[in-house]
């Protein structure tokens, strides 16, 4: 169960990082509270959410796939948001 954990833990780290780094891109270029930035931070929530919704979901004929699956989608869903957040800055 420690890769349950560890990912999870990765997921929080990964988005969170995203977060905090759209706050520093935004302090950074004097647009605090930008439209751009609040939805670069509303679809990390949603990322969020939904991964670990996916983790938690038991109900997977293979939950070692699933969570490779999971593992994948975390990755290619930073990458787009930060893409969006380079573009931010």
């Amino acid at each position: 169960m420690a890769t349950i954990r560890d990912l999870k833990k990765d997921i929080n780290s990964v988005l969170g990082g995203i977060i905090e780094a759209v706050y520093i891109a935004e302090r950074s270029s004097n647009k605090e509270g930008s439209k751009e930035g609040s939805e670069i931070i509303d679809k990390a929530i949603a990322t969020f959410d939904s991964l670990i919704a996916e983790v938690n979901n038991k109900d997977v004929e293979n939950r070692k796939k699933h969570l490779k699956g999971v593992r994948q989608t975390l990755e290619k869903e930073a990458a787009e948001l930060v893409d969006r957040v380079n573009e931010l800055a």
